[in-house]
């Protein structure tokens, strides 16, 4: 068990997500609305999840931009972009000076950006700013600015910026500009956030126990995507019959990790658990989605969390004992926010 135990935390879903939880739990096929299933039974899941490839609409990083197919082989170089880049960050010596005080996942996330891409022009450094997280007007208008010009480089830049840069047009910088925040925003993002998650539902950490663990579990209880959206297809009706021909089939891991039939002491922050368990063949378990369709960038997420854990478990930092909730909104990347980790 975690140190966490002896503290007092509430984590406050907002509405949606509690209700969710507090309706549908154990469920495994449930309507939501008129148009839309619910499924967060392991085996209905893994059956729909196989039935057919992710079509462009379904795939969240690379999905169409401003109406604009992503093909995959395009897909394929920047990830190869970004995942060079991160291998080249975890090679790079820890500063002794980095402080990881402070209110997460901000904290973690400017740490990231600055760790990978701070060679990079300040114009695309800023497409990481979490305040463009409000809106996709406030992104495009940034994009559009930024895109008037063409991108010179430092040659210590990031492989994702010279890709970005080859764009001579001002359409088709708008478009590589689009793409950079795309594909490495994401790394930062759901980076800062699992670790944030980490902290406040477990640390203090037992010395024992492994970053690796750790991480498996807050991504149990705060999946990254607590819901994979598949649209109607003739598929999903012949493999249950409660799903019509016009239903759109939203996939809950949020419900699937936290199913007492799959989990002992479900709602449990229990790091230890994963010591017997294979995270790759455990039934209702898609933290970087299903096998069929798993997040390319999972590889880079793991190394990095952990090495932001093992930072901020060296120099003796948890979340503020003061603090005795946190909010995870309604938010396509599940999460808690303002958490104050300090010196414990």
């Amino acid at each position: 068990m975690s140190n966490a135990a002896k503290y007092t935390r509430t984590t406050v879903f907002t509405p949606r997500l509690q209700a969710l939880l507090h309706d549908h739990r154990s469920e495994d096929v449930f309507r939501l609305d008129e148009n839309t299933v619910g499924v967060a039974g392991s085996a209905l899941t893994h059956q729909i999840l196989s039935a057919r490839p992710a079509t462009e609409i379904e795939r969240p990083t690379f999905k169409p931009l401003h109406g604009r197919s992503i093909p995959r082989n395009d897909a394929l170089k920047l990830m190869q972009a970004i995942g060079s880049d991160v291998r080249a960050a975890l090679k790079r010596p820890v500063s002794k000076t980095v402080d990881f005080s402070g209110e997460w996942p901000r904290v973690g996330h400017v740490y990231l950006r600055d760790l990978i891409l701070g060679e990079d022009p300040y114009r695309l450094r800023f497409l990481m700013d979490r305040i463009l997280e409000l809106t996709p007007k406030l992104t495009w208008a940034v994009i559009a600015a930024g895109a008037a010009s063409s991108v010179r480089l430092r040659p210590e830049a990031s492989a994702i910026a010279k890709l970005t840069a080859s764009a001579s047009t001002y359409n088709d910088r708008r478009y590589a500009m689009g793409l950079y925040r795309r594909t490495a925003a994401p790394v930062c993002f759901t980076i800062s956030t699992l670790v944030a998650n980490a902290l406040w539902l477990g640390s203090p950490f037992d010395k024992d126990t492994s970053n690796r663990n750790i991480l498996y579990e807050a991504l149990r209880l705060l999946p990254p995507s607590w819901n994979i959206l598949r649209s109607a297809s003739p598929e999903y009706c012949a493999l249950d019959s409660r799903i019509g021909p016009n239903d759109d089939v939203l996939i809950l891991p949020l419900l699937s990790h936290r199913d007492p039939a799959i989990w002992d002491d479900a709602d449990e922050f229990r790091p230890e658990r994963w010591d017997s368990l294979n995270p790759s063949e455990q039934p209702g378990y898609l933290p970087f989605g299903h096998t069929s369709e798993r997040c390319w960038g999972q590889h880079m997420v793991m190394p990095l969390a952990e090495r932001l854990l093992d930072i901020i478990r060296n120099n003796g930092l948890a979340v503020s004992p003061r603090q005795i909730t946190a909010d995870v909104p309604l938010a396509g990347l599940l999460g808690v926010f303002q958490v104050s980790v300090v010196r414990q």
